[in-house]
């Protein structure tokens, strides 16, 4: 099996500690990260620090090709990522699986390329003129999550390059692989140190995110960890983007068909597993349909086929890890014990793995844990209302405020109650529907600015105003 190695100054670096990475499905050992220690990220983050003289000031012209020819690489090399990519992280490689994640993270990586930030002109006149320029902020460190590791980081590097920064990257110590190999093909394009991985526990991404030499750290993950990142960054007042945990609110109207939601519905909550932060996870019912909704949702889940992310016929797969699966577990039990109605599911399946079937408990409420807490995974609440004015208002009853949606034959009447849900992203008829040239944040505790398009790109840039 093999044991990958770190990337730092363009060239592979051993090291003398490997921890094992297994596959979500059977349990397998699938290959073995590099255990990072602190010297390994000074070495790194010195790295990163030379080749920002040079990078920092390419063209924009240059970077933007680079940004395409990066593109053309992930293309080239799509199949083996995808496959690396169930192997470690679980989720099929057909459906809205590993095939997909690669091609998000090749179109994303393509619009970035396409995004260009001018210099504004803000006085041009006889008493003077003033021009806004952006200009990139330094090193920048960036911490991925488990869930979406390809796709993310090429949300966190391709901005943090095409605007002139270098980067060091630790993924998640659960799905380290393909973040390797995504940076090695990375590497195939651009300089030495611009892009360099380092991996190991969560130890080493505190060191990142505290280390003197990054200017800038960017984030996606729980709510908790992009806590201590902020605290980590008070020292040198290190510029923040942080995508944190979500508890996203789905309304659904009196006035929908229940059956022609339900597909819309179902893989708004239980994309990639329900693992995904934007995912639909709390679903709030109007009561005059709400046995309908119900019926309908628990009919298509019946149709979903779960099983190895190897299989092609599977459409989901196993939930990533112990923790997460006991967490869903744990959830589920306690919705039970307080009244919850079991529609699909309820139990995990007697196979190896990590696998939970798809979930649908009705009849919970506020104080539930499943209502209150994200359980990122399987498992959805439906809550029953009759006051549109009052579900509003207990929908915003949460400390996250990443996304929402609103579902209604009447859109405008949709968006009219879809503006008052606070959270940084809302869908009317869909959810979780994000794409690259629509910014993307939370408010609350969902998170600090925002990425993705032009204003996503700005976030990887300071500025500096000239007056003549």
């Amino acid at each position: 099996m093999k044991q990958s190695t770190l990337l730092i100054g363009g060239e592979t670096v051993a090291t003398t500690h490997h921890a094992p990475v297994a596959n979500p499905s059977n349990g397998e050992i699938v290959g073995y990260m590099p255990l990072a220690g602190e010297a390994d990220l000074d070495q790194a983050v010195a790295a990163a620090a030379a080749a920002f003289k040079s990078w920092s000031q390419t063209s924009n012209e240059e970077r933007a090709a680079a940004c395409r020819a990066i593109a053309e690489k992930i293309a080239e090399h799509a199949e083996e990522l995808a496959q690396i990519l169930t192997r470690e992280q679980g989720k099929p490689l057909n459906g809205l699986g590993s095939r997909f994640e690669i091609g998000g993270a090749l179109a994303w990586t393509r619009h970035t390329a396409e995004i260009d930030l001018p210099v504004e002109i803000l006085q041009d006149d006889n008493e003077g003129r003033v021009e806004l320029h952006r200009k990139p902020i330094g090193v920048v460190g960036s911490i991925t999550p488990w869930n979406w590791p390809v796709m993310i980081a090429c949300w966190h590097i391709m901005p943090a390059v095409r605007a002139g920064n270098t980067v060091v990257i630790k993924p998640s110590p659960l799905t380290p692989l393909s973040t390797i190999r995504l940076v090695e093909i990375i590497n195939e394009v651009l300089p030495a140190g611009v892009v360099n991985v380092i991996t190991g526990e969560n130890s080493i991404g505190a060191a990142l995110s505290a280390h003197p030499g990054i200017a800038k750290m960017t984030f996606t993950g729980s709510t908790e960890t992009g806590k201590k990142i902020m605290a980590s960054a008070v020292a040198t007042l290190k510029r923040l983007t942080l995508e944190l945990g979500g508890n996203d609110a789905g309304i659904v109207l009196p006035d929908v068909n229940p059956k022609s939601i339900a597909e819309g519905l179902f893989w708004g909550a239980f994309i990639n597993n329900g693992q995904t932060c934007a995912a639909l996870k709390r679903l709030y019912v109007h009561d005059s349909i709400y046995e309908e909704v119900c019926a309908a949702l628990a009919d298509y889940a019946g149709k979903i086929a779960i099983g190895d992310g190897l299989d092609e016929a599977s459409i989901l797969g196993p939930v990533q890890n112990e923790l997460q699966f006991n967490k869903v577990r744990d959830l589920v039990d306690d919705a039970r014990a307080h009244g919850g109605r079991i529609l699909t599911g309820g139990a995990p399946l007697d196979r190896p793995g990590y696998f939970y079937p798809i979930t649908l408990v009705a009849d919970v409420d506020h104080g539930v844990r499943l209502v209150d807490e994200e359980q990122f995974g399987p498992a959805l609440p439906i809550i029953r209302y009759s006051d549109l004015d009052e579900v509003i208002a207990r929908a915003n009853q949460n400390p996250a405020g990443l996304g929402g949606s609103v579902w209604s034959a009447d859109v405008e009447k949709a968006k009219r109650y879809a503006m008052q849900l606070e959270c940084g992203s809302v869908w009317i008829n869909k959810h979780g529907a994000i794409q690259p040239n629509a910014p993307f944040g939370g408010v609350k505790q969902s998170g600090i600015g925002v990425e993705f398009g032009a204003e996503g790109l700005k976030e990887f840039t300071t500025i500096q105003t000239v007056l003549s």
